[in-house]
């Protein structure tokens, strides 16, 4: 339903109308307590009644269709408004039973009981509306798998040990080392570049002036050993007693003695380093 205040506008035989909705009768009747700010348990049901009627009588003007609960809460106030203006009969004690209307009883009780029950809806519809509004401004997404960027735990090397433990491995590790008493020295066999020319020249010799590299280097040979080796042919190579090459990229060296040069090779042409 609608509600309607005519205003006249200056100057003019104009009428505008503001028109609000209301949920029901009820609604209308708090509209009315709360614009003459009267108080809900002393209702002047003469005045609200007749300002109710005038909203109905300004609805029908209007042609606003009027459902039947508007009608048979007119009904009421006039009810009550009549019972409310009837004269009280004298006070006479006895008993009233199930069924039976007490005349003390205030005729505007369960009015302003109906009354009361409908704002308390009404303030919890209200604050229900504040919070959906509220919500509404609030977006969400949907939840993201986020243990790929969970920090990994460690784990601990001694978890589950006790500080016994820790002291029977202390003494293990103490007993190993007691046992330990044998000290040996050991003397590394060294070979010059001097004397690894000489090999060099000798396995030239016994294979016709011609090696491959892979040959010179025997199995077991230690690191100082091949750079002796290098460093012997350089220097063979120095003295331009051998030549080096390769018949494609990254294949085996081949060392191949000067052919002006085999026959005068000799170990005591190399100088002592």
């Amino acid at each position: 339903m609608e509600e309607a205040e005519p205003s006249a506008s200056a100057g003019a035989n104009k009428v505008t109308f503001k028109l609000e909705a209301f949920e029901g009768p009820l609604d209308l009747l708090l509209h009315l307590i709360e614009k003459n700010e009267v108080d809900i348990y002393d209702i002047p049901i003469r005045m609200i009644t007749d300002q109710y009627m005038e909203y109905l009588d300004l609805f029908q003007e209007l042609e606003l269709d009027l459902t039947s609960e508007f009608l048979v809460m007119a009904a009421t106030l006039l009810s009550i408004k009549s019972k409310m203006l009837l004269p009280k009969p004298p006070v006479i004690e006895m008993e009233w039973e199930d069924g039976m209307e007490d005349p003390d009883l205030d005729p505007r009780t369960e009015l302003v009981r109906q009354l009361m029950e409908y704002k308390k809806y009404k303030e919890i519809a209200d604050h229900l509306r504040e919070k959906e509004l509220e919500r509404s401004h609030i977006f969400t997404r949907e939840p993201v798998d986020l243990s790929p960027y969970a920090r990994e735990v460690q784990s601990n090397p001694v978890e589950g040990l006790l500080p016994r433990d820790l002291l029977i491995a202390f003494h293990r590790a103490l007993k190993k080392m007691a046992n330990r008493q044998a000290v040996a020295r050991i003397r590394r066999d060294e070979i010059s570049v001097k004397e690894r020319i000489g090999q060099v020249l000798r396995q030239l010799k016994r294979e016709g002036g011609r090696v491959l590299f892979s040959r010179l280097l025997e199995d077991g040979f230690s690191r100082e050993e091949v750079v002796t080796t290098f460093l012997a042919l350089l220097e063979l190579m120095k003295m331009k007693q051998i030549v080096c090459f390769q018949h494609r990229l990254f294949e085996d060296i081949v060392i191949e003695a000067r052919e002006d040069e085999r026959a005068v090779v000799s170990e005591s042409d190399v100088t002592d380093y």
